[in-house]
């Protein structure tokens, strides 16, 4: 069980006990993500902190390796109920991958943990929480369920983590979120974690965390600029089609992704792909909790190599190693796009992401492209695109398309910028990598 003394040296991973090291390096970590590197430190010296991070950048580790390593090496008798390590997380899918890494890195320490969600029977959580869980990763609902029920209690609570604040917002949940602080200890280490920090995010945060430390993470390049981002105009009753030749004409992609609108739509895709012999599930509200876990469980571990999902899917999931996500229809909202095509090039990895678009649908494709301030470049070189789309779309005999911000009838007003009067590059653009 010995790991290589020198392999964590000068890193925050060497700070962790040999058996959580142990974990780490069976998981493949050799050099921590900035996130991890900045945060990491701080919460070794039980501080509380504030980190602004997107997912993908490495931060259930940069919160849960510390919070381990304090349990393992802080022992105290175990309470039934009385969990010490306390999660909120906003959704279901996002609690059960937490839970799963808390699984991998505690898998040398005896740390027993509970992840708790509604959507399913309770007996099972139950059953993990009387076994003495010093861990519990939870959805709000569910949690205060249980604690008035009088199965679950928050008065040992050593350390607390808030996560993706800005969703948990989102979503209605800062009732909820009142209710649960209101039954933690005062003397707690306080973790808040939010891909945004708007005056109501702030202002939760104040009333969370005791003189914190605030890292802030800024990936080095926003995440649509690593994406190979394509559109391919193609007729509404060939996009199936399409899709197939896509999939068996790149074997190299070996998790994809594909987004539909709506959730017979996605059943539609499945059965289609199925027939021609192509490994895949589908992901939407109508499946139970059991049928999404198993299929994301297939997907994450490359038993199924397509995963066809409505936007339930198009965020807060982070599955490494996604080759393209393909967009059957552009989605009503723009923000929408950027949150689906960012499930790849995740961590700093590059990635594919393929728009079909139809005649209909072009006001969405100019509304996308002025949303990312990019031109999304046409693939033609393809078995079913389409002129009648092409030209429906302005596109045709242009080459690569021109959006707004460089269309030369703006170029007066780019020379205008330049002499200092305001143009529409000198306004403010929606901070698309942010807002959740």
């Amino acid at each position: 069980m010995e790991v290589d003394s020198g392999m964590f040296n000068g890193s925050v991973f060497g700070r962790l006990d040999q058996k959580l090291q142990h974990a780490v390096a069976d998981a493949g970590y050799k050099t921590p993500t900035p996130i991890q590197a900045r945060a990491m430190p701080y919460l070794f010296e039980g501080r509380d902190l504030i980190g602004i991070a997107q997912t993908g950048t490495g931060k259930t580790a940069a919160f849960m390796l510390p919070i381990l390593n304090h349990l393992w090496k802080v022992r105290r008798p175990r309470h039934i109920g009385h969990p010490r390590a306390l999660v909120l997380s906003p959704t279901r899918e996002l609690a059960a991958q937490t839970a799963e890494n808390v699984k991998k890195y505690s898998k040398y320490c005896q740390l027993p943990f509970a992840c708790i969600f509604g959507g399913v029977s309770q007996y099972g959580q139950v059953k993990d929480i009387k076994k003495g869980a010093e861990t519990v990763i939870a959805c709000p609902g569910r949690l205060i369920d249980l604690m008035t029920q009088g199965i679950l209690y928050l008065d040992q609570v050593e350390c607390f983590v808030l996560d993706e604040a800005d969703r948990m917002l989102d979503m209605g949940f800062l009732p909820d979120i009142k209710r649960i602080i209101s039954k933690l200890p005062k003397a707690r280490q306080s973790l808040f974690f939010s891909a945004t920090m708007s005056p109501a995010i702030s202002k939760l945060a104040g009333e969370l965390v005791q003189d914190p430390v605030q890292v802030t993470i800024n990936p080095e390049t926003p995440t649509v600029e690593k994406i190979n981002q394509k559109v391919m105009f193609v007729e509404k009753a060939c996009k199936d089609t399409l899709l197939i030749h896509l999939l068996k004409t790149h074997p190299e992609w070996t998790k994809v992704i594909v987004f539909t609108k709506m959730r017979h739509g996605a059943d539609r895709v499945v059965k289609k792909l199925l027939r021609e012999n192509i490994r895949c599930a589908a992901i939407h509200s109508d499946k139970t909790q059991g049928q999404r876990t198993r299929a994301l469980d297939g997907f994450r571990h490359g038993e199924v190599r397509v995963l066809v999902a409505t936007d339930i899917a198009s965020r807060g999931i982070d599955v490494p190693d996604v080759s393209c996500v393909v967009n059957m229809e552009l989605p009503l909202e723009t923000e929408s796009y950027v949150h689906r095509i960012g499930r790849t090039a995740r961590a700093g990895e590059s990635g594919a992401a393929i728009s079909f678009v139809t005649g209909e649908e072009r006001a969405q494709l100019k509304a996308v492209e002025r949303f990312i301030k990019k031109t999304i470049p046409v693939d033609r070189d393809q078995p079913y695109h389409s002129d009648v789309v092409d030209r429906k779309t302005g596109h045709q005999n242009e080459g690569l398309p021109q959006a707004p911000w460089v269309h030369p009838a703006n170029r007066n007003k780019a020379n205008r910028k330049r002499q200092g009067h305001k143009s529409f590059l000198g306004r403010r653009q929606p901070d698309f990598g942010q807002k959740q």
